[in-house]
């Protein structure tokens, strides 16, 4: 994309400023390519990626700017939305545009298309792989067709994004997933739908076990796409013969997610893996419930409409470090945190006066009240903090998905209030 954008005259070193709404991976590629050739590059970055995408793209000297994740694309702070506005504001400055950049698709027809024909000398049977801005898809599916015109092209879109066909399949509950660099809510221009022959709905459930399979039993150090494209792969595979070829395409590597899903108490939080009791506490299979009654009642609660300053000296006043947010139902829109208010004040986007809304934070760990205190003690060794949704009439309350509790009572469970319950029994 870079050097047709350079064979153009699009781009001068040294002079220009490419700007680009990425997942990531292809920040990080334009990033490197940026500190080669002397480009100034601005990589808008949605908040749910890994912190190890955005130091490494620090790391090479791209600037970052972050959007909400549940931001709509036609939204004002989308990812897109945003990298458009700067281009306005900035002279001299490109968006490449891997969505609609036919080098992206071109890359993966002259490059991974042409490496999988002739690793396996033109004989394919199937390949299986994920559907980002669909490059990958349109360019491998377009060249390996021209060769062998009835191998099957299964593409794999996580659950909450919009990119499968029939459209049909994309009806889903699921508003946020944690695997990255896959699946949309717009369709990309370059991705070329006729080239698939079936599309396959993924879920976190189904592809983060299996990227640690991948690790523990194949020695495969990669990402979360990639074992969302796997574990599609181990079903729709099964309609070969023994003497065909399936080629699953695993695109991204470790070390962009060494604090996800590589981490056992992460999997541990969202309830991919399970929490076990191998030091045979007493207190293990205690319910949550037992434990935060008291720190409910001194809980303090604070309105969307308080602003930032107000929210400031109700720290100090309280000494906390969280401060649930709710809106004029109740219901909790994020919490406030010194680690989230400090980073927004020093990058000079928040002011004082702001409401507080611009300065939530959503990425917060729910467990509900019926979890035992094991699992608690287990996310809280890396989480400053979990959100406990208060089970009514004893009984238990599915965990939400979404960041709001809806009318359900919350209770914030610090690392410090599980220190001083474990200390006392």
């Amino acid at each position: 994309m870079i050097q047709d954008a350079e064979d153009k005259g699009l781009l001068t070193p040294g002079v220009s400023t490419i700007i680009e709404p990425t997942s990531g991976n292809t920040g990080i590629g334009l990033a490197m390519a940026s500190a080669v050739r002397g480009y100034r590059c601005i990589i808008v970055l949605p908040e749910k990626n890994s912190d190890e995408k955005v130091n490494t793209l620090t790391a090479l000297g791209a600037e970052i700017v972050r959007t909400r994740t549940e931001a709509k694309f036609n939204e004002p702070d989308s990812l897109v939305a945003v990298a458009q506005r700067l281009q306005k504001e900035i002279p001299n400055s490109v968006i490449l545009n891997q969505y609609t950049n036919s080098g992206n698709p071109l890359a993966h027809y002259d490059g991974t298309g042409a490496e999988i024909l002739y690793q396996l000398d033109n004989k394919v049977d199937m390949v299986v792989l994920g559907a980002g801005t669909g490059g990958t898809v349109t360019g491998v599916g377009r060249q390996i067709k021209e060769v062998c015109p009835d191998c099957k092209i299964v593409a794999v879109d996580p659950e909450g994004s919009i990119l499968a066909r029939p459209e049909s399949l994309n009806n889903s509950d699921v508003v946020v997933y944690d695997v990255e660099g896959i699946g949309y809510d717009f369709i990309p221009t370059v991705l070329d739908h006729s080239v698939v022959d079936q599309w396959v709905k993924s879920n976190d459930a189904m592809a983060l076990p299996i990227s640690r399979r991948l690790i523990r039993e194949e020695g495969f150090l990669c990402g979360g796409s990639s074992g969302a494209a796997m574990s599609v792969a181990l079903k729709v595979a099964q309609e070969l013969r023994e003497d065909q070829t399936c080629v699953v395409i695993c695109p991204d590597n470790i070390r962009n997610y060494m604090t996800k899903f590589v981490v056992d108490q992460w999997m541990e939080a969202r309830n991919l893996k399970e929490s076990l009791n191998i030091h045979f506490h007493s207190w293990w299979d205690r319910k949550v419930s037992d434990m935060i009654a008291e720190i409910k009642e001194h809980q303090l609660i604070l309105p969307t409409t308080s602003t930032c300053q107000e929210v400031i000296q109700n720290m100090k006043n309280k000494n906390v470090e969280q401060i649930p947010i709710v809106n004029e139902k109740g219901d909790l829109e994020g919490i406030a945190t010194v680690n989230f208010l400090m980073n927004k004040m020093l990058d000079t986007s928040l002011n004082n006066t702001d409401q507080i809304q611009k300065a939530l934070f959503k990425k917060f760990v729910k467990v509900n009240c019926e979890t035992n205190v094991g699992r608690l003690s287990r996310i809280l060794e890396k989480e400053p903090f979990v959100v406990v949704a208060c089970c009514e009439n004893n009984d238990e309350q599915e965990e939400n998905q979404n960041n709001s509790m809806g009318k359900k009572s919350f209770a914030i469970v610090t690392q410090k209030d599980m220190f001083n319950y474990l200390s006392s029994v």
